[in-house]
């Protein structure tokens, strides 16, 4: 029976950018991105802002998912950051609802 290859440092601390990247990095961009929804839902605040956080529910586990598919966690981390900054620029750009 042929042994297992041992588990180099690089590996856990990829493994380890890749959680932190789950758990903080998509949470974030999720949240931003339900943000820059709800201002530009045409409907009561209290509405958009359900109605965008029922959407930010459904985001957060598929990016979680794209964390752990890409190649490389710096890739990973390029993807969440991406798409943080573009939540948040959209988000200031639409600006506060009427």
């Amino acid at each position: 029976m042929a042994r297992a290859a041992p588990v180099t440092w690089r590996y856990r601390a990829a493994i380890a950018s890749r959680t932190i990247a789950a758990l903080v990095g998509c949470y974030a961009a999720s949240t931003t991105l339900a943000m820059a929804l709800a201002r530009t839902l045409p409907m009561s605040r209290a509405e958009a802002a359900t109605a965008a956080t029922m959407a930010g529910v459904l985001v957060l586990p598929a990016l979680v998912m794209a964390v752990f598919a890409v190649r490389s966690a710096w890739r990973a981390w390029a993807w969440v950051l991406g798409l943080t900054l573009l939540g948040a620029v959209a988000a200031w750009l639409v600006g506060m609802p009427a």
